[in-house]
C-alpha cells in the first residue's frame, strides 16, 4: 500500500516498548542527575518504599469483532515507589516504576517509567529535573488542558492514564499567583491497543513502527509550556501555554493490511501551539468547572488549522444524605469542539453522573454515568466502584458500554466492547 495520508481513517481515542532510543538517553541523563543528587546529602531523612501489585480481569460481553480479538483478558501490574528527602526536607528524589504484562495484548504489555526526578528548593524557586508527570484541569470527564503528558490510552479508554515526561520545571509562588515553566525535551509517543488488544478501533495502530513527524526534529523536538494559577476568594483559575508536538496524532498513514483485512496505520504527529483556560468556583454545596483549549496547527498538511473546545458544567454534593454519612453528588459537564484536525468523540455531547461517597472505613465510592451525542444519540455509559479491603487491598470494578454508535463515527468501532472489568491489588 502507498504511503499516503490516510484521509477519513481516524482512530477515536474513547506501548511503549519500555523505551525507544531517543528515551534511553533522556533515562540515562535523569540517573546522572539523581545521582548527582546523592552527593549533595548531608542529613538525609529514611528511604520510604511503597507501591503495589495486582491482577486485572476484562471480560467482554459479545464476542470479537475481529478474529484476533478474545473476550476474556488477564492481566499483572506492578508499580513500585521510592522517596529519599534531604537537606531539611529541601531536596528529594523520587522513581516510580510500572509494569503491566497482558495475557494477549503485545502493545499493552509494557512498561514506563513514570517519575525518576530530583526536586530542590531555593528561596524563591523549586526547581524539578527528570521524568515526572503534572496535571492541568478541573473537570470530571474530559481535561482539555492538560497537554505536558502523553496519554497512555493502552491502560483504559477513559484516557486518564499518563506516560512519564522529560521535563525541566521551575515554579515559584508569589502573593500573586503561582508560575511554573516547562522544558520538555522528547517526545513519547500515544499507547495504542495491539491486533488483539481489546477494546480498539477497527482501524490498528501499530506502535511498533516508527511514528511520523512533521517536525525534522522528530521525536527529539524540545517543547515548550508554561501556568500561570491563582485563587480569588471561592475562584481558582489557570492560563497555560504549550508549543511542540502536539500529544495526539492529526493524522494516521496505512502501512499495512491485518490478518483480518483491516487497515494498520502509523500516526502522525504535527507541531501545534496551544492556549488553555481551566478554572472552578465553589457556591456552598456547588462547584462551577471550566475547561477550554484553542489550538493552532504549524506544521504539516494541516499546517494554519485552528480549533476550539471546550468542557463546562457543575458539580452538586448532598452531604450526609437522610442523616447518614454518605454523600452523594449530582455532575453535569457539556463538551463541545469545533476540531478539524481528526474526529473526536466530544464535539457535541452532555455528561451526566452521580458519585456516591460513603465515607466509611474502607474508602468506599462509586461513580456512574451517561455520555450522550447530541446529534446521534449515541450513548457511552460507565460505572466506577472501589473500596479498600483491609490495610493492603484494595478492589475497582467498572462495566463500560456503547448504545447506538453510529457508522462513521468514532465510537462505532466499540459497539460490540461493552466491558465489565475487575482490579485487585496489594499496597506495599
Amino acid at each position: 500500500m502507498k504511503n499516503e495520508k490516510c484521509a477519513g481513517a481516524v482512530p477515536d481515542d474513547p506501548g511503549i516498548h519500555f523505551v525507544h532510543k531517543s528515551e534511553k538517553h533522556l533515562s540515562r541523563l535523569a540517573l546522572l542527575i539523581i545521582a548527582g543528587g546523592f552527593s549533595f546529602v548531608t542529613s538525609a531523612h529514611a528511604a520510604e518504599f511503597s507501591g503495589y501489585v495486582g491482577g486485572q480481569a476484562r471480560y467482554f460481553f459479545e464476542e470479537p469483532p475481529a478474529v484476533e480479538q478474545h473476550s476474556k483478558y488477564l492481566s499483572l501490574i506492578t508499580e513500585p515507589e521510592f522517596y529519599q528527602a534531604w537537606d531539611n526536607g529541601d531536596q528529594n528524589i523520587e522513581v516510580k516504576l510500572f509494569y503491566r504484562k497482558d495475557q494477549y495484548d503485545e502493545q499493552r504489555t509494557h512498561g514506563d517509567i513514570r517519575e525518576l526526578s530530583w526536586t530542590g528548593v531555593f528561596e524563591d524557586w523549586e526547581v524539578r529535573a527528570g521524568i515526572s508527570k503534572v496535571f492541568w484541569g478541573v473537570a470530571e470527564t474530559q481535561h482539555l488542558v492538560d497537554i505536558v503528558n502523553q496519554t497512555d490510552l493502552v491502560e483504559n479508554v477513559d484516557a486518564e492514564d499518563k506516560l512519564g515526561q522529560p521535563m525541566i520545571r521551575m515554579s515559584t509562588e508569589r502573593d500573586w499567583g503561582i508560575i511554573d515553566l516547562f522544558i520538555l525535551p522528547g517526545f513519547r509517543e500515544r499507547t495504542y491497543a495491539g491486533a488483539e488488544g481489546r477494546p480498539r478501533t477497527s482501524i490498528i495502530i501499530d506502535t511498533s513502527r516508527n511514528a511520523i513527524y512533521d517536525s525534522s526534529d522528530g521525536k527529539n523536538h524540545t517543547d515548550l509550556a508554561a501556568r500561570y494559577s491563582h485563587y480569588i476568594g471561592e475562584w481558582e483559575f489557570g492560563l497555560s501555554l504549550f508549543s511542540g508536538t502536539g500529544r495526539e496524532p492529526t493524522d494516521f498513514v496505512p502501512v499495512a493490511i491485518s490478518t483480518s483485512g483491516q487497515p494498520v496505520v502509523v500516526p502522525v504527529y504535527s507541531l501545534i501551539t496551544q492556549l488553555g483556560f481551566d478554572g472552578q468556583a465553589f457556591f456552598d454545596d456547588w462547584t462551577w468547572k471550566l475547561e477550554a483549549a484553542g489550538i493552532e496547527v504549524r506544521s504539516g498538511d494541516k499546517k494554519g488549522i485552528n480549533s476550539f473546545k471546550t468542557v463546562g458544567g457543575f458539580e452538586y454534593t448532598w452531604v450526609g444524605i437522610a442523616d447518614s454519612n454518605m454523600d452523594l453528588g449530582f455532575l453535569v459537564e457539556y463538551h463541545y469542539s469545533d476540531q478539524r484536525i481528526i474526529p473526536t468523540i466530544f464535539d457535541n455531547d452532555l455528561a451526566t453522573a452521580f458519585r456516591f461517597v460513603f465515607n466509611d472505613a474502607q474508602s468506599s465510592e462509586i461513580l456512574a454515568g451517561i455520555f450522550t451525542d447530541a446529534d446521534t444519540q449515541t450513548i457511552a455509559s460507565f460505572i466506577e466502584a472501589s473500596r479498600r479491603l483491609g490495610d493492603s487491598w484494595t478492589m475497582e470494578f467498572q462495566i463500560r458500554t456503547f448504545h447506538s454508535a453510529k457508522q462513521g463515527r468514532p465510537l462505532y468501532s466499540f459497539r460490540f466492547d461493552d466491558f465489565a472489568q475487575l482490579d485487585l491489588n496489594y499496597h506495599f
